[in-house]
């Protein structure tokens, strides 16, 4: 029995030899890329079944320590690949910012890239033009100014975003608006953004917003009944008591017609990382899904906040 046990401590030294090693290897390396944390989680859950074995055997010996002992340097590599994950997150969002600070500079300068946001053209030309079932931006003043198509590019969306986004377009004027110029896409997303222009009517009679805007949406699934919805609320920069019940009444309809709640509020505070580096593993796996419509709005609102912010037209918008 002791050879046995021998042999098997014999066993856990070589397979936790590697350990250490690769404990080094990962802290000098700074990145995850290569390193599999669902296998190093299958490893951890080994040892502890082998230790549960030995306890429950009564096997209190060498052996066990030995097992211990490979436990803890495994858990020094779920550390590391903690630690690393976030350098990582930190690359992508440095990445992502310069993308932003990139396009910018580009739009500023570039003429043909500034009539990409599609201002003042007919939208019904456009539409004929345009590819059918993509993702659009319904919005007012200051998601007009949205460069979606840039963005989108930026971020390697792997489908059309269109802006069909008006100046200071009410809740009220939406679906007619809709069915005018975006309802010919039969789009298969959609962001919505209205509200801005509604607040004095959402207080005099707030059960009227709910049921126009429950409208539209019912128009957006008359057009494609499997269409992608995302509400997005309107800014309180201010925290205004009435904006902000008019947010819960959207947060409520978004609950109710099954459709993404997207808070605006939080625009501050988001940040676009680990979009480039998800897209790129979902190619690179042979993976065709369209991201998330939370995750696009993040994109473009992360955008509004970082450099339209400081447009006079939009600023009190963009908060």
């Amino acid at each position: 029995m002791e050879l046995a046990h021998i042999f098997e401590c014999l066993m856990l030294v070589c397979f936790g030899f590697s350990w250490p090693l690769n404990v080094i290897k990962a802290y000098k390396a700074r990145t995850t890329k290569g390193t599999s944390i669902a296998f190093i989680v299958l490893i951890i859950t080994g040892y502890i079944a082998g230790i549960a074995a030995k306890i429950i055997n009564h096997q209190f010996n060498y052996v066990l320590a030995v097992y211990f002992i490979n436990l803890a340097i495994v858990f020094g590599n779920v550390i590391v690949y903690i630690r690393n994950k976030s350098l990582d997150n930190k690359r992508v969002l440095e990445v992502s910012r310069q993308k932003i600070i990139d396009i910018k500079s580009r739009i500023i300068n570039d003429n043909e890239i500034k009539a990409s946001k599609e201002e003042n053209m007919n939208f019904k030309e456009l539409n004929g033009l345009a590819k059918k079932n993509q993702v659009v931006l319904l919005g007012g003043t200051m998601d007009k100014e949205i460069p979606v198509t840039e963005l989108g590019q930026a971020f390697s969306f792997n489908f059309e975003l269109y802006n069909r986004s008006a100046e200071n377009i009410s809740l009220k004027e939406a679906k007619a608006y809709f069915e005018e110029n975006v309802a010919a896409l039969n789009p298969e997303g959609i962001i919505l953004h209205l509200g801005d222009m509604d607040v004095s009517a959402f207080q005099n009679d707030s059960k009227a917003f709910d049921n126009t805007y429950r409208e539209l949406i019912s128009a957006v699934k008359a057009c494609n009944k499997k269409c992608r919805i995302a509400l997005v609320s309107v800014n309180n920069a201010k925290a205004d008591k009435v904006i902000d019940s008019l947010n819960s009444h959207i947060k409520a309809i978004a609950a109710s017609e099954k459709c993404v709640f997207v808070n605006l509020d939080n625009s501050k505070l988001w940040n676009p990382k680990a979009n480039l580096a998800a897209s790129s593993f979902a190619r690179s796996m042979g993976v065709n899904v369209r991201k998330p419509l939370n995750d696009v709005a993040e994109i473009l609102y992360s955008y509004a906040y970082l450099e339209l912010k400081n447009n006079a037209v939009v600023q009190n918008i963009a908060g």
